[in-house]
């Protein structure tokens, strides 16, 4: 396992665009296949629109939701998105016996899946993707945001040490700056990696533009493309805090 405890910027910050620059919520584009659409000037960006994944964040994000109730829609919103996130894996033929006959059937092919969770928030989408992908590799980014400068500062890396031959999913609810999404994604690449994806609830334009900005390679994963970062770094209408939601802290 590779494992690293630093404490430095990991990225310049994204600067706001003004209000006079803000971008409207309304970006979806034309559907990519059934269950997922593109995000007009994000080539890199896939929105989930399944009505179950609609329905359960519009829950999700009413603030008199409890805590249970958040971390439960949280992980189910979780394996519904992962079903869409891995519908290109490629598959291989295995021989198998079934109770009447043998046959040739597709299972996955390569190496299992690698998902790494940002931390803490990230752990809410990673428990519901464990279930659907149990035997897949775990690795965490430890992530914190400077409340001054929105830098993200990492404190912690555990990856498994053969992460350059897996598909790596990168997950945590919001892509807000970007800050954090980009400097997780530079440090997996580092270790190797090359088939990165990213996979959150929330984002907003600013947000995505950093991604692209600095990783127009990582296909994004979102469940809703949100109207515009406020003044102290949130998704606005967002659904708050998701790490304090997830785990009752404030």
């Amino acid at each position: 396992m590779v494992a690293r405890q630093s404490a430095s910027p990991a990225t310049e910050r994204f600067s706001r665009p003004s209000s006079d620059e803000e971008r409207p919520i309304d970006r979806i584009g034309e559907e990519i296949d059934k269950g997922r659409r593109a995000v007009n000037g994000f080539p890199n960006v896939s929105v989930v629109d399944h009505p179950l994944v609609q329905h359960k964040l519009t829950l999700l994000r009413r603030k008199q939701v409890s805590t249970a109730e958040f971390r439960q829609l949280t992980r189910e919103i979780s394996l519904l998105m992962l079903y869409e996130v891995t519908r290109d894996l490629p598959l291989e033929s295995m021989t198998i016996e079934t109770p009447l006959e043998t046959m040739e059937a597709p299972i996955l092919s390569g190496k299992k899946l690698c998902l790494v969770s940002i931390l803490r928030a990230g752990n809410g989408l990673l428990e519901g993707m464990l279930d659907l992908v149990p035997s897949a590799r775990v690795g965490h980014i430890g992530l914190y945001r400077d409340p001054e400068t929105l830098v993200p500062i990492e404190y912690y890396l555990k990856l498994p040490d053969d992460v350059a031959s897996r598909t790596v999913i990168i997950v945590d609810p919001m892509l807000a700056t970007g800050h954090s999404a980009a400097a997780a994604v530079t440090r997996l690449k580092e270790a190797g990696a090359t088939q990165i994806r990213f996979v959150c609830m929330l984002t907003v334009p600013e947000g995505l533009q950093a991604m692209q900005d600095h990783h127009p390679d990582v296909m994004i994963y979102a469940c809703a493309v949100d109207r515009q970062l406020d003044d102290h770094g949130y998704i606005r209408p967002g659904l708050g805090d998701a790490g304090d939601r997830i785990y009752g802290t404030k």
